[in-house]
């Protein structure tokens, strides 16, 4: 007994000293790559190549070093600004925090601890600190959750400490307004500082000070919410937000913080949100990525006739596309691309949500549960009936432009929901899941008529 455990300790040991070598020549090369970012960007790759093993990660590298090393290439464009605009602090921290914390080491964490317990320990959780919110938008997928709650400090804490310890390094933080609860976010932000926290916020309440102190932490990541240009976004969101959030983004940017923005696009803010003028626009304020989300009928005043319909979605498709290949900016839909990730990621598969009151879901859009963090412990809630019922399942669709159990394969939700016996967790308006999908039929089955097209034109 005595013998490997003296062994693990000597293995424990060397892997922490291997890690902490990499992280101080990463901190050495992005001191460099920040200085002068146009003539270091290949040096830095060219060190990279030593630490790669398998062929797979060098050829990637390869693409990587191909688009990085072509100064007319976008994504050469939006390295060298983030480099340059950011702070050293915001660089360095999410890069040790998101590529060697995140990836390098906490997916053989994950996968380690999966095959331990016998279902998926996910790479991201998303939580809402709390209900909360100083805007009414029309369609909040948050809109009908109970009035008011909200998950204290200390069991927040307790999350990020037992996630860390299976493997996850990355927290995603919504509401509600999550910046209603600024200060706890700070200290969480400096107490975790070896995770990242993603934090989609309505951009209204950033001020100066604010941005300053995230910016300092380093690993804080904000993703402003915007409908599209001014009309589109006040309309949805209410007179006189859009120049708020045009305020946030400069303050953020003259701080060196790292932000993007967040947009749902709808059947009415559809052609602002797929518009050149909205991403020059947005590159302009200083957003390096954005993340796109086709409107999910849930929460309140939700509407299937707000819904962007199946000709659109495609049409949105094609549209990141374009942007992704012209556009020095990094832009995600979270439907259409379900290709790059297999299909649907919710159910602890890669990540799952817990809301303000803390029932543990499987998605921010799947409003179902088994269980609250505040009653069982992280690992007790990854085993919930709920979300074993969705990885029995997964992929729900073997064409990945239609991932999602909701809008895209309704009838698996409602089967996933007789299954485990979930509640509904809208305790002011409980939905029932078969109704649901009696809603939703219509819709799937067009857009799976349309993707399959699509999907056809790729292979």
């Amino acid at each position: 007994m005595y013998l490997p455990s003296v062994q693990k300790q000597i293995v424990d040991f060397s892997f922490r000293m291997i890690t902490f070598f990499n992280k101080l020549m990463i901190k050495r090369a992005f001191n460099s790559l920040s200085k002068n970012p146009e003539e270091n960007i290949e040096p830095i790759l060219n060190w990279c190549k030593v630490f790669l093993i398998k062929d797979k990660h060098k050829d990637l590298l390869a693409k990587v070093s191909a688009n990085l090393l072509n100064k007319d290439n976008n994504w050469h464009q939006l390295a060298v600004r983030m480099l340059k605009d950011s702070t050293p602090a915001s660089v360095q921290n999410l890069t040790l925090n998101l590529i060697i914390n995140s990836i390098l080491l906490g997916i053989p964490i994950q996968n380690k601890n999966s095959k331990k317990y016998g279902f998926s320990i996910p790479w991201s959780i998303l939580i809402d600190p709390t209900e909360n919110c100083n805007l009414r938008c029309k369609g909040c997928w948050a809109g009908d959750y109970e009035k008011g709650a909200s998950l204290d400090l200390a069991t927040i804490d307790r999350v990020v400490t037992e996630g860390k310890e299976l493997g996850m390094f990355f927290y995603v933080i919504s509401g509600g307004e999550p910046l209603t609860r600024k200060d706890d976010l700070i200290k969480l932000a400096k107490k975790h500082s070896d995770v990242v926290f993603l934090i989609f916020t309505n951009g209204t309440l950033i001020d100066h000070f604010f941005a300053k102190e995230a910016a300092q932490a380093g690993n804080m990541v904000f993703a402003l919410s915007l409908e599209g240009l001014e009309k589109a976004t006040n309309d949805r969101r209410g007179e006189g937000v859009f120049s708020k959030v045009m305020n946030a983004m400069e303050v953020l940017h003259d701080a060196g913080a790292f932000f993007g923005f967040s947009a749902t696009y709808t059947r009415q803010n559809f052609e602002d949100l797929m518009s050149d003028d909205f991403i020059d626009m947005v590159i302009t304020k200083g957003c390096y990525f954005g993340f796109f989300f086709t409107y999910v009928p849930v929460g309140g005043e939700a509407d299937l006739e707000y819904m962007a319909t199946p000709d659109q979605r495609a049409q949105m498709y094609q549209r990141i596309k374009y942007f992704r290949s012209t556009k020095p900016i990094f832009v995600a839909d979270f439907w259409n691309d379900g290709e790059a990730v297999r299909g649907c990621i919710a159910g602890g598969r890669s990540y799952f949500h817990i809301n303000a009151s803390g029932e543990v879901e499987p998605c921010a859009f799947i409003h179902y549960s088994n269980c609250n963090i505040k009653e069982v412990s992280l690992l007790e809630a990854l085993a919930s009936p709920l979300f074993k019922s969705y990885q029995k399942r997964q992929p729900f669709n073997e064409n990945h432009l239609c991932p999602c159990p909701l809008i895209d394969n309704p009838q698996m939700l409602a089967d996933m929901v007789a299954e485990s016996g979930a509640y509904s967790t809208q305790k002011n308006c409980p939905v029932n899941a078969q109704d649901m999908a009696d809603r939703m039929r219509d819709y799937s089955l067009e857009w799976q008529q349309i993707s399959n097209i699509l999907n056809d034109a790729l292979r």
